[in-house]
């Protein structure tokens, strides 16, 4: 019996295989979870990865539009879940993104707007991805987001470090506002994976090789399961009085000095 038996999951940010998303719901799968994916900005290539996650005990993998920055769309969320299931015992928020111009190297020169969308999407949306879901965890749950360490300025990074430094934040407020209705919020903050996230982070060759150097564990970019495993392993029950905290899956390099 797995550690996600007989939980509703819903995992949003799975893109290609690379997408650590896409590990947290073949685990989850893997682990007796009932898996929904929400798709953006292409249904049709979410449907197509959909297809290479294994079939669990209710058939093939559903997946829903979602933009989270349409607010109709978040508005809409609950009932279209509600096709699927009756409720939800877990939402993985792997969701980010920043327009070029507000990364590699143009943190003085990025415009609001460019900013505002950084924010919008990276930030702002684990509160509305939450409170949209949140009358679909009837008996509480599990809010689990995916983090980049921002407790330091990385090269290139720009607003996108300022997005998860707001993202930490955010997680914190919504652990104590939750918590009164038994929703968990947590934090998975891994280290510099292949993504197609990292693909649009000029330098991201560099950050990894600091990894590379520095992780007391070692740590290998193409391994995205250890972050995935530590996602669903804060999805399921065994971490019942746990919130607002920030689990590091970066090899120890968080806490190594010069």
């Amino acid at each position: 019996m797995g550690i996600l038996e007989g939980k509703n999951i819903l995992v949003t940010g799975v893109l290609t295989q690379n997408s650590i998303a896409f590990h947290i719901a073949r685990i989850a799968l893997e682990q007796g979870a009932h898996v929904l994916l929400t798709a953006y900005p292409r249904r049709g290539l979410t449907e197509r990865i959909a297809k290479r996650l294994p079939t669990g005990a209710h058939g093939p993998v559903p997946v829903i539009d979602l933009d989270v920055t349409d607010t109709a769309q978040m508005q809409a969320l609950p009932d279209h879940v509600r096709e699927h299931v009756p409720e939800l015992h877990g939402v993985v928020h792997a969701i980010g993104a920043a327009p070029p111009s507000a990364l590699g190297g143009n943190f003085l020169n990025a415009s609001w707007d460019d900013v505002a969308l950084a924010v919008h999407t990276s930030t702002y949306s684990l509160k509305s991805l939450s409170v949209a879901c949140l009358p679909l965890m009837k008996d509480g749950g599990s809010v689990v987001g995916l983090d980049f360490d921002a407790s330091q300025a990385w090269p290139l990074y720009d607003w996108m470090g300022v997005a998860k430094a707001g993202l930490e934040s955010c997680s914190r407020y919504l652990a104590r506002y939750l918590g009164p209705q038994g929703v968990r919020v947590n934090l998975v903050a891994a280290g510099p994976l292949d993504t197609p996230a990292a693909q649009g982070i000029p330098g991201f060759g560099d950050m990894a090789g600091v990894w590379a150097d520095r992780a007391p564990l070692g740590w290998n970019t193409a391994h995205h399961a250890p972050a995935a495993k530590a996602c669903v392993a804060l999805l399921s029950d065994w971490f019942p009085a746990t919130t607002g905290e920030i689990v590091h899956v970066d090899g120890g390099v968080h806490v190594m000095g010069a």
